[in-house]
């Protein structure tokens, strides 16, 4: 990435991972920024409604912990770190590396993508921390 700082305030992303994807519809989730305390809220395809809060290094590299209520009723938690990446068109895409607090501890990676600033396909309500 180059060396301007990320604010994630007000940007919008949508997940492009197939496990919470539900048919073409992919959740959607909404971030906020306040110094370096990051918190959003998602929901869509598969998940009915998440959290997640965390904070921002410098660099624009998340460190966070989500929690999320899966359509067929599972509850989901777990951290991820997220590292930012410039698209060409000047969104940003997310590599998300993620544990879940399960039986199982899984892991893997999953991307999520910066939805253009124009589209009118955005959760409502923002909530604060």
């Amino acid at each position: 990435m180059s060396d301007a700082p990320v604010d994630y305030d007000g940007r919008v992303f949508r997940s492009t991972a197939k496990e919470t994807a539900a048919g073409s519809a992919a959740p959607i989730g909404r971030y906020h920024q306040r110094g370096d305390l990051v918190w959003a809220e998602f929901s869509g395809g598969a998940v009915r409604l998440g959290r997640l809060a965390g904070t921002c290094a410098p660099d624009g590299t998340l460190r966070v912990v989500y929690g999320q209520v899966l359509v067929d009723g599972r509850v989901v938690a777990g951290e991820c770190v997220s590292t930012p990446e410039r698209l060409a068109d000047g969104r940003l895409r997310l590599r998300e590396e993620w544990r879940r607090f399960d039986d199982t501890n899984s892991t893997g990676v999953s991307y999520i993508e910066e939805l253009p600033a124009m589209s009118t396909d955005r959760p409502h309500g923002a909530a604060s921390p």
